[in-house]
């Protein structure tokens, strides 16, 4: 009987067992691969994972002061020349403002100078606001435009462009990125032909410059690894994927997953081989949406 009872109460516990709900198992999130320069991935990086999202930086692209900086110092001594000066990223807004003169009171309100301030997108908008300049002076894209590019900035300022009005356009050495559109030398100088064809003038400057990162042993592995694993690449730049191609050419991309913030760049991530592409502006909650969507 005793054994009778105890072989009960182990199926009684054994069916138990068997009715209680299944942990669900544990998803790891999706892992972001953040390409930016080194001195912007971090922000994205930490609002990345703030939105729930694994990130990692491996920026693509190395930023750093121009070789000579006499030109800009020139730029700033004639600054007041200009009409208005169009930044193609946060980079150039940073660099060109890093020597800026004591003595150049303009972007300021009430300033004696009437020069003002050109830029595409959020980045070089939250850059200008930094380098402490008056919003009174900036031209920009509606924060809610459908892309934040040359196109979108000549449909706000293109009413300024006079015949003589002059545009001084800041740039970096080696910026082949179409992001930019007017990047240093190789860019696509759309903004430029827009302001001649209008009758004004244009004169660029280089302010920074970019070149390839100093690549370590170590980033072959990760490079290989992320390419086949579901990571998502996050790209704001072609050149950022040119200079991933050009440095590590024996990667397969035909399981790798991207977003790009341009359908120029994503048209680039499809040239390299990558299997999924998908395009999103460069606001978080865009991007964050993006990213979630990919198969």
């Amino acid at each position: 009987m005793c054994r009778l009872l105890c072989s009960w109460v182990r199926g009684l516990h054994s069916n138990c067992r068997q009715r209680l709900p299944c942990k669900p198992p544990k998803v790891e999130p999706v892992r972001v691969i953040v390409t930016r320069p080194a001195q912007e991935c971090g922000k994205w990086v930490d609002a990345l994972v703030q939105a729930g999202l694994s990130a990692q930086a491996f920026p693509l692209i190395a930023v750093g002061p121009p070789p000579y900086t006499a030109a800009v110092a020139s730029a700033w001594a004639r600054i007041a020349s200009f009409d208005a000066v169009m930044f193609v990223s946060g980079n150039a807004v940073s660099h060109f403002f890093a020597l800026k003169p004591a003595f150049a009171h303009v972007f300021r309100a009430q300033a004696a100078i009437k020069t003002r301030a050109f830029v595409t997108g959020p980045g070089s908008l939250a850059a200008l606001h930094q380098a402490g300049v008056d919003a009174a002076w900036m031209d920009a894209p509606d924060t809610q435009a459908g892309q934040f590019d040359s196109e979108a900035l000549w449909a706000v300022v293109a009413h300024r462009v006079v015949p003589g009005y002059r545009v001084l356009i800041v740039r970096g050495m080696g910026d082949a990125s179409m992001d930019a559109d007017v990047g240093g030398g190789v860019g696509r100088n759309w903004f430029a032909s827009q302001v001649l064809a209008a009758g004004g003038e244009v004169e660029f400057l280089v302010a920074y410059q970019r070149r390839q990162p100093d690549w370590r042993v170590s980033d072959r592995q990760f490079v290989h690894q992320a390419a086949h694993d579901g990571s998502v690449w996050l790209f704001s730049s072609s050149e950022a994927i040119a200079n991933l191609q050009n440095a590590f050419p024996d990667v397969a991309w035909d399981r790798a997953r991207a977003v790009a913030t341009h359908a120029r760049i994503a048209q680039a991530a499809r040239a390299a081989g990558f299997a999924v592409v998908c395009e999103s502006r460069p606001v978080l909650a865009d991007l964050v949406a993006s990213i979630e969507s990919l198969p």
